[in-house]
């Protein structure tokens, strides 16, 4: 039996999400597998063979793939899918995108975010926004499975040298171009790669309050930023922000949840922090039913007082 794990990148580099369903495929003790499509993607595909536990890199590399496109994407994938027993792709938007097409295609059901693996057959995943896990088992001849990044460790970029084989190109679909990408440039670390991340809600009651109360405690502890819908919503930050089942899915080493009180959407999203500090006027916010320290108080008074004193 084998796995392959298709590769999410910017042409240029692997991105993180990557290597964590890379450690999920090893789990299967299998044979895995990288398919990495796109344009001028050499780079990628030589540092994605250089991980541990990669067998072999399937390489497209065509002009006509260079954006990324689902569409094309899943054509590409589908051109060597059945010459494998599982199929892992991770739990972002790309992943979001492109799985259920390959799925669909290949007329087999999709197992969607897991977050452990029993078996080759059987998995774990978060249901009802994280607060009971269903252990799922597929009889399909091809599991195509999304893996939440968050739930496994990083694999390490090295001691190893998979070879990497150049496949045929798979015939582009062209009903759908990119017109337009727009990207928003963070000085600081994306949300889903940092080791800390400070997040404001509600509570903060502007977009100039975010800025002032959270950007010096994000500076000092080399932080992200994030924020809950309801700041997003409020137009405090920009969506990229958002952390929560309808935003991003987080797991830091720390995460500090300034004026959120809680939502469960917002807990999906953040609850497998390694630390988790809140501070919230409301003793009775759902936060504190996760975090490991809670501070009822004023956050205007707080959160500036924690930055003086840093």
């Amino acid at each position: 039996m084998s796995v392959l794990i298709i590769a999410e990148h910017d042409n240029q580099t692997v991105k993180a999400a990557t290597l964590h369903t890379i450690s999920a495929a090893v789990e299967l003790d299998q044979e895995v597998s990288v398919l990495v499509v796109g344009t001028g993607c050499g780079a990628v595909a030589r540092a994605v063979s250089r991980v541990q536990g990669v067998s072999k890199v399937l390489l497209a590399d065509a002009p006509l793939l260079g954006d990324g496109l689902a569409e094309s994407s899943a054509r590409q994938i589908l051109s060597v899918a059945r010459e494998f027993d599982h199929i892992f792709i991770p739990e972002t938007a790309f992943g979001r995108n492109v799985a259920p097409r390959v799925a669909a295609k290949l007329d087999v059901g999709q197992i969607s975010g897991i977050t452990a693996v029993i078996s080759a057959d059987v998995f774990e995943r978060p249901i009802y926004a994280g607060n009971a896990v269903a252990t799922v088992q597929s009889d399909d001849s091809i599991k195509v499975v999304t893996v939440r990044s968050t739930a496994f460790p990083l694999a390490l970029i090295a001691g190893n040298d998979a070879p990497i084989v150049s496949i045929p190109i798979a015939e582009v679909d062209t009903r759908s171009r990119l017109v337009e990408r727009q990207l928003t440039q963070l000085e600081r670390p994306e949300l889903t790669a940092a080791r800390v991340i400070v997040s404001g809600g509600r509570g903060l009651g502007s977009g100039a309050n975010y800025k002032q109360i959270l950007e010096p405690l994000a500076d000092k502890l080399g932080a992200a930023l994030g924020a809950s819908r309801a700041a997003v919503d409020a137009g405090f930050v920009p969506s990229d922000f958002q952390v929560g089942q309808t935003g991003k899915i987080v797991a830091p080493e720390l995460y500090v949840a300034v004026g959120i009180s809680g939502a469960i959407q917002h807990l999906a999203g953040m609850k497998e922090s390694k630390v988790i500090v809140a501070v919230n006027k409301d003793p009775e916010a759902p936060i504190f039913s996760v975090a490991d320290y809670g501070l009822v108080g004023d956050l205007f008074k707080v959160v500036p007082e924690w930055v003086s004193a840093a």
